[in-house]
């Protein structure tokens, strides 16, 4: 059995999709960290990203193999990963938690300017629901007890 976090180890960022109060789709990048369970994003309340999951607390993040690396472009590594989104307290011992293992992951001296900087906060995007493409007829759910884990697809009967 694959497990996400696994396949999440090469990315560094993800793309996000939020929801604008006018109630279109918008999309971003952030730098991300993913524990196994939750994937953390560390954002300015500036961006229009932080603004819309501040309003509607959903959020799509996506990842996707880069294009100078696939071997074709139609099947691109994916995943894209439906989630709930919670604003996580700079005075809870969880930030400080994840905010260590963010500077573990990206090491420089940029995160620790940007946790100087009171607009900035961190966010939790918890997975309900994902799915994962890594080529012609290789997709599969996102599932398991953690939402963390690939499972088959029963119910497709393929490209026609």
């Amino acid at each position: 059995m694959k497990f996400l976090k696994e396949l999440l180890e090469p990315f560094q960022s993800t793309v996000l999709g939020t929801v604008g109060t006018n109630g279109y789709p918008f999309s971003s990048y952030a730098p991300f960290y993913y524990d196994g369970e939750v994937v953390y994003v560390f954002i300015s309340d500036i961006a229009t990203h932080a603004k819309n999951m501040q309003h509607i607390p959903k959020a799509s993040a996506f990842l996707i193999e880069d294009e100078s690396i696939t071997e074709n472009i139609f099947r691109r590594k994916r995943i894209s990963l439906q989630c709930d989104v919670v604003h996580i307290a700079r005075e809870e011992e969880r930030f400080h938690t994840i905010m260590r293992n963010f500077q573990i992951r990206f090491e420089g001296d940029t995160l620790p300017m940007l946790m100087k900087m009171q607009d900035f906060n961190l966010y939790a995007l918890k997975p309900i629901y994902g799915e994962a493409t890594f080529g012609f007829g290789e997709a599969y759910n996102i599932g398991g007890e953690k939402m963390n884990q690939l499972v088959d697809r029963m119910s497709q009967s393929g490209h026609k």
